[in-house]
């Protein structure tokens, strides 16, 4: 049993001299924290066995305070890929550097002239940004190859990620190539989407099956005390920490979610309960993010449980679409967009964001339960991440810019790469219109159809003005007043602009002045 995984590592870098570890070649292969499937890389490199490089980095997980949970997931993760290579009979080498992956590197190949470096793309801009500049320097020592984790072809679809060019476009494109869910060149069942079958709320009397959770190895327990002692003011809490750090556990939760959530995950996807952070949502975007799944294999597992009878296919499709429509049509923006797109904001909104997304004290109970899911695990589902946690903070003016932040801190499957385009292009409307089609805010009325909250909460729901009113109500009216322009020049929500207007002057005024209330009321800003 591995005791103390640090001092297994080092003993790994020093079992043999490195120029023993590069016998039959003096090719080392740098692999990412968010990079674990040997699988990805060109057969003919893996073929060779060269030097496995890993890179522990301090800055990293400083420089953005990451959830406690993020950083001991990333961390273990790579630790257990690290040692399941060495037992592959790779050799290993693991770093550990106070500054960024790529400085690490850059020392390491600056002590061994005579190794030539082969790594994959990054996914994140900034890392991508260092590696690049290294290569600049170094040259034809280090090659760079593309990267295999995804399925779409960037280069082609980059063209056209313009005002436009939906997700449907793009998702069709993707069913055709791939074949997934297609039978004779057309889309299995004669519709592409189902969206509209998987709207529905929460039934009281439905029995939501509890995700297997992962105790904590002596490897994770190791990283999970390293985390406590030196970043003990990092965001989140580590107490219920159960994420999969290894492939096989990834694997093993992917088929329970099959097995047991999948057939109802349409049907209710948008659906929320208080005090149930995961209900029928497959949780596995973190394994999917690092490597430890790759989204060709959990697509044909959906796929395969459709063919099986063992689930419906507007649930499966939905969860496909999620995978091969979105998470697919997100990277290929953040390619397009990157980096301009980070200052984006279009309303211009320039308050600070409210300080309960650091600590859940409101009194919102939607809002709280959100929250509080993010503080205890380090996640939310889609719906409570979109139209409760991004639309209150377009309702409250907050600047775009910090809930990126935010989000990018506080979720353990937030890569930039992945959150930015979610909140910037989607959530927010932050780019204008290049992503989503509308911004995305409502009323309290969609979070009563959807969820419990609101028959629990201190706010009415059925108010639209005044203190005890809900918030999202008389906020959501003052935004479309606010910004009528936005929506005139949209079809899909014009018509929101003129139920405004036929509303009384008297009920105009106190949608205004129940709106600059609460707002001037919000602790805005971070707390220490």
């Amino acid at each position: 049993m591995i005791e103390n995984t640090r001092e297994f590592l080092a003993q790994i870098n020093n079992a043999l001299p490195l120029e023993n570890k590069l016998k039959t070649s003096d090719r080392a292969l740098f692999i990412l924290y968010d990079q674990l499937n040997l699988d990805v890389f060109p057969k003919e490199l893996i073929d060779q066995k060269p030097l496995l490089i890993f890179v522990e980095s301090l800055k990293y997980a400083t420089v953005i305070p990451h959830h406690k949970q993020k950083l001991v997931y990333i961390l273990s993760a790579q630790r257990h890929f690290a040692i399941a290579c060495h037992n592959q009979g790779f050799p290993v080498l693991n770093l550990f550097t106070q500054g960024f992956h790529a400085d690490a590197i850059a020392e390491f190949l600056e002590q061994y002239p005579q190794i030539n470096l082969t790594y994959m793309q990054p996914s994140e801009w900034d890392t991508r940004s260092q590696m690049a500049a290294l290569a600049d320097k170094l040259g034809d020592r280090i090659t760079l190859i593309l990267n295999n984790f995804f399925i779409a072809d960037a280069e082609k679809f980059k063209s056209k990620i313009k005002k436009g060019y939906r997700l449907e476009n793009f998702y069709r494109e993707l069913r055709k190539q791939t074949g997934y869910l297609m039978a004779d060149g057309k889309p299995v069942g004669g519709t592409w989407n189902y969206d509209k079958e998987n709207r529905k709320s929460l039934p009281k009397n439905v029995s939501i099956p509890k995700i297997p959770v992962i105790e904590p190895d002596v490897i994770t327990q190791e990283v999970i005390k390293l985390v406590k002692d030196y970043l003990p003011n990092n965001f989140g809490r580590l107490a219920q920490f159960g994420y999969a750090v290894t492939r096989d556990r990834a694997l093993g939760l992917a088929q329970a979610f099959i097995e047991t959530r999948l057939p109802n995950f349409g049907a209710y996807e948008d659906a929320i309960k208080v005090g149930e952070p995961f209900l029928f949502h497959s949780v596995l975007s973190p394994y999917l993010n690092n490597g430890l799944l790759l989204p060709q294999e959990i697509c044909e597992m959906a796929i395969a449980a459709y063919e099986q009878k063992l689930a419906p296919l507007n649930s499966v499709e939905g969860f496909v679409r999620q995978i091969l429509g979105w998470r697919e049509y997100i990277r290929v923006y953040y390619e397009v967009q990157m980096p301009q797109v980070r200052e984006s904001n279009y309303f211009e909104f320039t308050n600070d964001l409210p300080q309960l997304y650091w600590n859940a004290d409101t009194d919102l109970l939607c809002l709280k339960d959100a929250v509080t899911h993010v503080l205890n695990h380090g996640y939310s589902h889609h719906i409570q991440r979109l139209m409760v946690l991004s639309n209150f903070s377009n309702l409250t003016n907050t600047d775009p810019r910090q809930l990126n932040h935010w989000f990018w801190v506080a979720y353990v499957d937030a890569y930039e790469w992945v959150e930015l385009p979610n909140v910037l292009g989607m959530s927010t409307f932050a780019d204008g219109g290049i992503l989503a089609s509308k911004p995305y805010v409502s009323g309290g009325s969609y979070i009563n159809k959807m969820s419990n909250c609101c028959s629990q909460c201190k706010y009415d729901v059925k108010q639209k003005t005044g203190r005890s009113a809900c918030p999202f109500n008389y906020l959501y009216w003052n935004f479309v007043d606010r910004h009528r322009d936005s929506f005139a020049e949209n079809g899909r929500v014009s018509l929101m602009t003129n139920v405004y207007e036929k509303k009384t002057e008297d009920e105009k005024l106190a949608i205004r002045e129940s709106s600059i209330h609460f707002i001037m009321n919000l602790k805005l800003g971070y707390f220490e």
